[in-house]
């Protein structure tokens, strides 16, 4: 598993570390109106995963920012989902406040489906470890940052060449 910390301190992740070459994983999450949402309803086209502890944070917020302002320069065949374990009803007034329209906000905080299937569970925290992945629309993730410290920015540049390189 990748080695992570959060604000100086070493976490332990669960669940299944993913690889480039894999086949992205299934799972569910809830949206802002507690719909489930499961893998197969984000297919079509190149998806990016991008993956924050709490979206109602200063680098989580800006993060999210970041991919909603570039998804709107890579068109419609790539899609961008925001993971975190935030209650829906948060998100919800975050998206509400926020005004961004490219990027889908998705909570994790019911069964950690998504946390476990990706290998994201800080055990100790019980959130979400920063991370980026990309997969293509055969559903093959072609690129997987576990961002170090979870208080550090992902590398937004490699990202996005990879959701390009994708498409």
């Amino acid at each position: 598993m990748a080695s992570v910390t959060f604000k100086g301190n070493p976490v332990t992740l669960e669940g299944t570390e993913v690889k480039v070459g894999d086949k992205a994983p299934d799972f569910t999450v809830l949206d802002n109106d507690l719909n489930e949402v499961t893998f197969s309803d984000t297919k079509g086209g190149v998806r990016i995963f991008s993956v924050v502890p709490s979206i109602d944070t200063g680098v989580c917020d800006a993060q999210t920012r970041r991919f909603n302002e570039e998804a709107a320069k890579l068109g419609k065949e790539v899609n961008v989902y925001t993971f975190s374990c935030d209650l829906p009803f948060a998100q919800k007034r975050w998206c509400a406040a926020s005004g961004l329209d490219h990027v889908k906000v998705l909570s994790d905080h019911r069964d950690l489906s998504f946390g476990k299937a990706y290998g994201v569970v800080m055990k100790e925290l019980r959130l979400l470890a920063r991370a980026v992945f990309v997969v293509d629309s055969n559903d093959t993730v072609t690129y997987v940052e576990y961002v170090s410290e979870g208080t550090n920015h992902p590398d937004y540049e490699k990202a996005l060449q990879a959701a390009k390189d994708a498409e």
